[in-house]
């Protein structure tokens, strides 16, 4: 993942979370061990877009639907596959044969948050770091097939927000995603995004 994308999910994440709009350029890079230059760059294009406003020494999230659909045609998902493979287990036996490291994403993710799911999936997508792969080929060794579990590089801070990616990911990793059953996520998603805007 992109330095501005991880800037971008943590304002969309204190937005909607934290119900935090308002971030100083400054704050973010120490937070995050990132130049300034780096923050100022990552708010370019959501400033064009009318995502984010800057005031002074300020910044303020503004349309936080702008910047989920910016991010979303940005994000690259493909490129942050490192490994997959075949079961034949159902998806509620993969998931519960998961290494402890690892970090549920997309319809794992959604259903964890919600409790519920709108459609069933028979994809798992995981986030876990480099380091533990390995570990996770062990577990979930290559087996011809088409791929039910997919792995992506999970970056250094995502685990700031703990077992499964925070909502403003799971919406762009979703939106993303080929599976004729991602629509219907997708779908429900937007219906929650609307209420959360409309708080």
């Amino acid at each position: 993942m992109f330095k501005k994308e991880i800037i971008w999910r943590e304002i969309s994440y204190q937005k909607i979370e934290k119900k935090k709009g308002k971030f100083q350029q400054k704050e973010l890079a120490e937070k995050f061990k990132f130049s300034l230059s780096t923050v100022h760059n990552a708010l370019k294009i959501p400033r064009k877009t009318g995502a984010v406003k800057v005031t002074g020494r300020f910044f303020v999230l503004e349309n936080l639907e702008k910047m989920l659909y910016l991010w979303a045609t940005f994000r690259k998902l493909k490129k942050d596959i490192i490994y997959q493979t075949f079961s034949n287990k159902s998806v509620k036996e993969i998931e519960a044969l998961m290494p402890e490291k690892v970090i549920f994403g997309a319809y794992s993710a959604y259903l964890r948050k919600f409790d519920s799911a709108p459609a069933d999936y028979d994809k798992v997508y995981v986030y876990i770091e480099k380091e533990y792969l390995d570990d996770f080929k062990e577990r979930f060794p290559y087996k011809k097939g088409e791929p039910n579990i997919i792995l992506l590089e999970a970056d250094r801070f995502l685990k700031r927000y703990g077992k499964i990616t925070p909502f403003c990911q799971t919406f762009v990793d979703i939106w993303n995603l080929p599976e004729w059953y991602a629509q219907d996520f997708y779908k429900e998603f937007k219906e929650k995004l609307c209420n959360i805007i409309t708080i």
